[in-house]
């Protein structure tokens, strides 16, 4: 498990649904990480696998790990 900046972020980013396998479909999953890349995203919910990458935790304000993706 990785370090995130509070625990509400932890909290989303290891969220499992037991109802749905797929976190995209799922409209209580709200956070994709990447821990290959340290990125953070807020999950579209149009029925895609879109997210839009974002630079703040949107629950301490904390300014997040910079992305390592090239």
């Amino acid at each position: 498990m990785s370090n995130h900046c509070c625990e509400a972020m932890s909290s989303h980013v290891n969220m499992r649904c037991d109802v749905h396998d797929d976190p995209y479909a799922c409209p209580d999953v709200l956070i994709d990480y990447s821990a290959e890349c340290q990125s953070y995203g807020l999950i579209i919910h149009d029925g895609g696998t879109s997210s839009i990458t974002i630079d703040f935790c949107p629950w301490c304000g904390r300014h997040l790990a910079k992305s390592r993706q090239g």
